[in-house]
């Protein structure tokens, strides 16, 4: 791998992380635990559309990863992992179809994260009563998902990526 390409890597990793460290910082919008913009998921769509889907899930693990390690523990990370492997692959899915726009994408990216999260736990807490909680999470997905697919579509349009 060539140093340049590496080095565009680690920044991208290092840019999620600090926003998702600014993220943590921002008081709950809303009183429905677990809801956030996502604004790490700016770089990840943004790799993915620029870079590729390999560089993009290495971006994205590693900050699961990381962030994890720092700020969280490891039932945060196994949530985060499970909505972010579910997230990416449908991400990745879609943007193959080549039908679907930036924020459409990214939506989807946002509400599978969701239900990912979801289903995990379901799983861990051994009930499946969570799953009246889906409604407010596919409405925040939905939302965060526009919002990250229209700032990650400016960047796609401006910003020129050489290695």
């Amino acid at each position: 791998m060539k140093a340049s390409k590496l080095s565009l890597l680690a920044l991208s990793v290092t840019l999620a992380m600090i926003l998702s460290f600014v993220e943590s910082q921002i008081p709950a919008l809303v009183a429905i635990p677990g809801v956030k913009v996502g604004l790490a998921n700016i770089v990840v769509v943004f790799a993915l559309y620029k870079l590729g889907w390999k560089e993009a899930a290495v971006i994205s693990l590693t900050r699961v990863f990381l962030v994890g390690l720092l700020f969280g523990n490891g039932v945060s990370i196994l949530y985060s992992v499970v909505g972010a492997t579910v997230s990416f692959a449908a991400m990745v899915l879609l943007k193959r179809a080549k039908v679907f726009s930036y924020t459409a994408v990214s939506v989807a990216g946002g509400v599978l994260h969701n239900m990912g999260q979801i289903g995990m736990a379901c799983i861990l807490m051994g009930t499946d009563v969570l799953k009246y909680y889906a409604p407010f999470l596919v409405l925040s997905g939905t939302l965060a998902g526009i919002v990250i697919g229209l700032l990650a579509a400016i960047m796609v349009k401006r910003i020129v990526v050489k290695y």
